[in-house]
């Protein structure tokens, strides 16, 4: 069975799927070790840890099947990677796409926005035609072939456009034979309500960037709303920037870490990363 078809499955389930953002191979293996069952690729932080720059359209197309193609081969749950615009037109979309499909990704969002994008939470976006992109999830859907690859055509119109323009996009989208679709950064809980209201037979996606523009609200709270899929991208990137920050900062003012009380066992440390696995091969090879 195809990582495709193992997320399509968990679409078939009654409950909403909880996804958190990862940006590296050992983010993914901490999310599989939780217990959660789907991650997904932050475009904002593959550009910060791999650049240490903003989502600003920064990562190309080999940049990031690069980084997404490890990180799927790091864990034995179904990945969806941000691949933001598609990195150019309808035919660009299709090179992506078929350039995606070998690395075993699950599914791919694919927004319209205007190269090069920003962050959804950012001031300033700009978006395509409709009907342009409505090219592009086309030539995704003609492109990933019998593989099973889950579409999730993104709209960042609610913020140039207005949320209107945002909902007529994504009934045009879904049309085009998008699986999945995702009003990126509604403003209000009446606004998720409306955007609910309008897809009641369409996954949905809801998108909680900690201090961004969309209410954080809980999983269940979304559920009763009416979405399947809620994303957290940014939580363990502003986890493990702000736990770092603390570790160095503590480090460089005392000259040791003997007593910082947030690092992981070195032995527990080895054990995810597997460790003890490796140590065993290393010895059943020698001659």
């Amino acid at each position: 069975m195809s990582s495709g078809q193992k997320l399509r499955q968990l679409l078939a389930r009654s409950e909403i799927i909880v996804i958190p953002g990862v940006y590296d191979c050992l983010s993914a293996k901490l999310a599989e070790q939780i217990g959660f069952e789907v991650v997904a690729t932050s475009g904002f932080g593959i550009a910060a840890s791999t650049l240490g720059l903003p989502d600003y359209g920064f990562l190309t197309a080999t940049e990031m099947l690069y980084s997404v193609g490890r990180i799927t081969q790091s864990v034995n749950i179904p990945l969806i990677a941000d691949l933001d615009t598609g990195y150019g037109n309808a035919l660009n979309v299709m090179r992506t796409i078929k350039d995606a499909v070998p690395l075993g990704i699950a599914g791919v969002l694919l927004e319209d926005q205007e190269c090069p994008k920003k962050c959804g939470h950012f001031e300033g976006k700009r978006v395509i035609s409709m009907a342009e992109h409505v090219g592009k999830i086309r030539a995704a859907v003609e492109a990933r072939g019998e593989s099973g690859l889950v579409i999730i055509a993104r709209t960042d119109a609610r913020g140039p456009l207005g949320l209107e323009e945002a909902i007529a996009r994504g009934r045009a989208y879904i049309a085009a034979g998008a699986d999945i679709l995702f009003v990126e950064a509604p403003q209000s809980v009446e606004e998720l309500q409306t955007i609910a209201t309008a897809f009641p037979d369409v996954p949905l996606v809801a998108n909680i960037v900690e201090g961004g523009k969309t209410p954080q609200l809980s999983a269940s709270q979304l559920q009763n709303f009416g979405f399947k899929i809620v994303f957290f991208p940014l939580t363990g990137l502003l986890a493990a920037t702000q736990v770092m920050s603390a570790c160095f900062r503590h480090l460089k003012e005392q000259g040791t870490t003997a007593n910082f009380p947030e690092l992981v066992n070195f032995k527990d440390f080895q054990e995810l990363v597997g460790v003890p696995k490796y140590l065993q091969m290393e010895q059943d090879f020698k001659s």
